[in-house]
């Protein structure tokens, strides 16, 4: 029978994920197995962003026998490039995880939650960050920790900025010599992946350079500002579910601040539609792969 080595790109994986799947797939092709690539055709445009995931990603498609694309469009990026064969539209498996993480949830107390996060006021508007992106090192980062300050003392009383900090040294260092001491601003350490979901399900408005969470936003109906100048998910943006902002710091604040004031603004974004899936896309790939 013909072996299927089946690889997943998720950012909520080690950090080098893409690394990973790419090795993995000059494995499988050096052994000459068949290579089935989850999350395919995935593409920015530009190789050094995200970086290292655009390249990894393209090679990963130069090698892949079979192509499972998350979106018409990831499709079409594929087509472009000259692969159209044994590519299928299956939604995202990022979804798929969200959907039995939240149904996990649900069975749980939730005072198992509230009492992680005892620290915030839940009548308060609850804005998420995360940030990580290599090629914001340096002033980027920099400028997006500034709007965050700015933010936080304008909206002193209305709101509450929650922040896993990555364990990279350049975020760390950056963020704990920018942003301690605010009252309203708090810095935690990464979270369980149900703790980040519920934390996600409970903000307000999200505010991230992640990829995963550029999908798991929108199919929880959260805005998403991506703290990016390109993104290879630009389905969230077209669907008016997410918004670009760059690392410029005027553009972060008015951004957010448009949304913590404008409830229509909020609600038009809220209720977008999420187009990266409906969570079974694990079964659609595990059904195709049988029909091997």
């Amino acid at each position: 029978t013909t072996e299927i080595y089946t690889l997943s790109l998720h950012d909520a994986l080690p950090i080098w994920d893409t690394t990973t799947v790419l090795t993995g797939a000059l494995a499988g092709y050096y052994k000459k197995i068949k290579v089935a690539h989850v999350e395919a055709g995935l593409r920015s445009g530009d190789k050094y962003s995200p970086f290292p995931e655009e390249l990894n990603r393209a090679l990963t498609g130069v090698i892949a026998d079979y192509h499972f694309a998350p979106t018409r469009k990831a499709a079409d990026n594929l087509a472009a490039e000259g692969r159209s064969k044994n590519v299928w539209i299956t939604g995202n498996t990022v979804i798929d995880a969200l959907y039995m993480g939240l149904d996990i949830i649900k069975g749980q107390s939730e005072d198992v939650y509230l009492k992680r996060f005892d620290f915030l006021d839940f009548t308060k508007k609850i804005i998420l960050v995360t940030g990580h992106r290599r090629e914001s090192f340096g002033r980027p980062f920099e400028n997006i920790c500034h709007a965050l300050v700015e933010l936080a003392e304008k909206y002193a009383r209305e709101i509450q900025i929650v922040y896993p900090v990555h364990l990279n040294p350049n975020i760390r260092n950056t963020v704990n010599a920018m942003l301690k001491g605010y009252s309203n601003i708090f810095l935690v350490e990464p979270l369980e992946y149900q703790f980040i979901i519920w934390l996600m399900n409970r903000a307000h408005i999200i505010l991230t350079d992640s990829g995963g969470i550029q999908e798991e936003g929108p199919a929880l109906g959260k805005p998403v500002l991506v703290m990016r100048d390109v993104t290879e998910r630009p389905e969230g943006i077209s669907a008016g579910t997410a918004r670009l902002t760059g690392t410029d710091r005027q553009v972060i604040v008015n951004e957010a601040a448009r949304l913590i004031d404008d409830a229509e603004a909020y609600e038009a974004m809220a209720h977008a539609v999420n187009p990266y899936g409906d969570g079974t896309a694990c079964d659609q790939i595990i059904n195709i792969i049988k029909g091997f």
